[in-house]
């Protein structure tokens, strides 16, 4: 499976991938975004099977990336990985296409319970 992970914090991208790789699940390739631009830009060339964003992040924020990548056509499994966790952002996450919304900290465990629903 090929990840691109999304976060302004190299540490919090280094987190997810290291959880990732404990989680048992599949991880073929892995590429890194500094925000959402950077990510939404690299979408076309990198075809990722999976999508993992922080929410919070400057240039462009995740629900904005989810938001332009929706809108280009692309269905691509989208999640968010994120300290901030509500109802009403969750709800907004979910009517723009994310597939989940996992809340930090969390554990190799609990990534492969929520990722492991919506991948194949």
């Amino acid at each position: 499976m090929r990840v691109l992970i999304a976060d302004d914090s190299k540490a919090m991208r280094m987190i997810v991938l290291r959880t990732l790789r404990q989680s048992g699940l599949q991880i073929d390739e892995v590429h890194e975004a500094e925000d959402g631009a950077d990510a939404l830009a690299a979408v076309p060339t990198f075809a990722p099977d999976l999508i993992m964003s922080d929410w919070n992040m400057p240039n462009m924020t995740g629900i904005e990336f989810l938001q332009n990548l929706r809108a280009s056509g692309n269905n691509t499994t989208f999640g968010f990985v994120t300290s901030e966790s509500n109802p009403s952002m969750k709800e907004q996450a979910i009517a723009a296409g994310a597939a989940f919304l996992l809340t930090k900290p969390f554990d190799a465990e609990r990534l492969a319970e929520v990722v492991g629903a919506v991948v194949s």
